[in-house]
């Protein structure tokens, strides 16, 4: 009985083995992880916002939320060039000498689109930062019932307009992010997620730091903890509670 020589193993032709397209790292792992858990935090305190029911986990991610900005902004001036908060302020500084270039000086293809999208980027990313601290202090200062000292509810409404402005803002960065990703026929959220874009060259940023990453969760997460411990029972339970004191002290 013959063989086919096709079909034996030594004569097969051997498959070259799949290349990985080559990538660099553009975002460290504390940015990422800043950004993740600072989306978790808004989402879940925006969520949360109405009623008491859930009042002990909105101030708890509320307070996680003022944390990051603190950690963000010590990473923006002792962490790395491309981390750094002074990158952000430049770019916006080039907002005026874009607008001059705007028609009627040029046509529409000769404008320089893409340092236009960097400018909203960057400005999308500064009022998400600056918003926090506002949103921060109203909330507490409606947690401990400072406005009802001067008389009316008008502190809660301060807290809940910086929280309806941060919103704007951040689906005004989803939108952008949605807007480009299709222009560009491309992820524009998947270097947030990987930290890497597709490319030749060099490693903008050498180190990863997935250490610190890690360090900036457990952090959060221990936070979270401690607040359920310090509650009488729990979240829901505490926030129950306060509302009944309340209507208890009013009558």
């Amino acid at each position: 009985m013959q063989t086919n020589p096709s079909l034996h193993p030594a004569n097969a032709t051997a498959q070259p083995a799949p290349t990985k397209a080559p990538s660099r790292r553009v975002t460290d792992a504390p940015t990422r992880m800043f950004h993740w858990l600072f989306a978790v935090c808004f989402a879940g305190a925006y969520a949360t916002a109405d009623g008491e029911h859930w009042r002990l986990l909105h101030v708890t991610l509320g307070y996680t939320m003022a944390g990051l900005l603190g950690f963000r902004l010590l990473y923006g001036i002792f962490g790395p060039r491309t981390s750094g908060l002074g990158l952000l302020w430049r770019k916006l500084a080039g907002a005026p000498a874009w607008l001059r270039a705007l028609p009627p000086s040029k046509t529409i293809t000769q404008i320089n689109w893409r340092q236009g999208q960097s400018l909203l980027m960057a400005l999308a990313i500064v009022l998400l930062l600056t918003l926090v601290v506002p949103l921060t202090l109203s909330g507490y200062a409606t947690y401990n019932d400072w406005g009802a000292a001067l008389g009316g509810d008008w502190m809660e409404e301060v807290h809940e307009f910086f929280g309806n402005a941060l919103l704007f803002v951040v689906l005004a960065h989803i939108a952008l992010i949605a807007g480009l990703s299709v222009l560009r026929r491309k992820n524009q959220a998947l270097p947030m997620l990987t930290g890497r874009v597709e490319g030749k060259g060099p490693d903008l940023i050498p180190k990863n730091r997935t250490w610190l990453a890690a360090l900036l969760l457990i952090a959060s997460l221990a936070f979270g903890t401690w607040q359920w411990q310090q509650s009488p029972s729990s979240w829901v339970a505490n926030g129950t509670s306060t509302e009944r004191q309340r209507h208890h002290d009013d009558d």
